[in-house]
């Protein structure tokens, strides 16, 4: 088979070359990739972001989430058959999405939604999850409270936005002015040009915010949050309680410690808390998510759809941020499949 591959850490782009077609174990499926779609987390695991955490041999298929095709199953598998339509979200230890097919565990895929292609089935896994886990699971979001999503038009603010709306939040999302209209669309209540106001200088007493800036953003972020409140973040640093409770070894939660050091004092100051979210990946909530695209209340937002032949300049788009929504990679235009009807 084909998949996009890097020989080491910090390789400018992935090469497209032959690689041996993966085997799968009893609890696995074997996949015909159909659809992948492109993630920063991506780009960060190629440039070695996540060594701290994850250590990839060497050489190493790119990709995290996928729709595709059941092509096989293992032999305790009872959940799924040959032939079923799925998405899904592949363990940080079995990345390899950038490919035209991979072995995962059943119990981390769903069948993919019916209304929806296989295109815009793969723009929902990571960012799906993502936001899903921030907002539901660990902030527990309750009608009438107010979130602040950071980036709304992006990969992950387009889905965060939807599922704080299905929750009942009050949202106030940072974006361009020129996505003020579509913001607005999926559920924001209030749209801050980022290029014009700072967030922290126009709002006051929330919730919540859910980061997936980092850096200034994210102490931003403590000015806005009411004591009690939550922050969570996708691009800040994990910290001592993240590493404890990720189980890495007593160093590595002192290292984090050390270098979050400044966010815990913000803690103390405000009274509010912070969280590293490190998604995990999970059939079960991908299914709740099926059912909630398929009752029409979340929709994917896709910016383009490219052909697995242009992942380079598909990678160096999304590294840009000039993306609104979710970038897709098309592995396949086999007829069976009736993918792009």
């Amino acid at each position: 088979m084909k998949a996009a591959v890097i020989d080491r850490y910090k390789q400018p782009m992935p090469v497209i070359k032959p690689v041996p077609r993966p085997n799968i174990g009893p609890n696995d499926v074997l996949i015909k990739i159909v659809t992948a779609s492109i993630n920063p987390i991506d780009i960060k695991t190629k440039d070695g972001g996540l060594r701290m955490l994850l250590k990839y041999k060497m050489p190493m298929i790119m990709g995290s989430d996928f729709a595709g095709i059941v092509t096989k199953t293992g032999s305790f598998v009872s959940d799924f058959k040959v032939g079923d339509a799925v998405y899904g979200r592949v363990q940080k230890n079995r990345i390899g999405t950038f490919a035209e097919y991979i072995a995962v565990g059943q119990g981390d895929i769903a069948k993919k939604p019916a209304n929806l292609t296989f295109a815009q089935a793969a723009a929902i896994p990571l960012v799906g999850l993502t936001s899903y886990q921030a907002l539901h699971d660990i902030m527990d979001i309750q009608p009438g409270q107010k979130v602040m999503i950071q980036g709304g038009s992006g990969g992950i603010g387009v889905m965060a936005i939807q599922i704080a709306h299905y929750l009942g939040a009050y949202i106030a999302t940072t974006t361009s002015k020129d996505n003020f209209d579509l913001v607005r669309s999926l559920g924001a209540d209030y749209p801050i040009d980022f290029r014009t106001t700072n967030f922290a200088d126009v709002l006051s007493d929330y919730d919540y915010v859910f980061d997936t800036r980092g850096g200034k953003t994210l102490s931003d972020a403590f000015k806005i949050v009411k004591p009690g409140g939550k922050i969570v973040s996708i691009s800040g640093l994990p910290n001592a309680r993240f590493g404890r409770e990720y189980g890495v070894p007593l160093w590595k939660q002192l290292a984090f410690g050390f270098v979050t050091r400044d966010l815990t004092k913000l803690e103390k100051q405000t009274g509010a808390s912070y969280t590293f979210l490190f998604m995990k990946p999970s059939g079960v909530e991908l299914e709740t998510l099926r059912q909630l695209i398929e009752a029409d209340i979340l929709k994917p937002v896709i910016d383009r759809i490219v052909p697995f032949s242009a992942i380079n300049e598909a990678l160096a788009y999304s590294a840009s941020g000039h993306a609104t929504g979710k970038i897709i990679l098309k592995m396949t235009d086999d007829p069976e499949s009736k993918v792009f009807s």
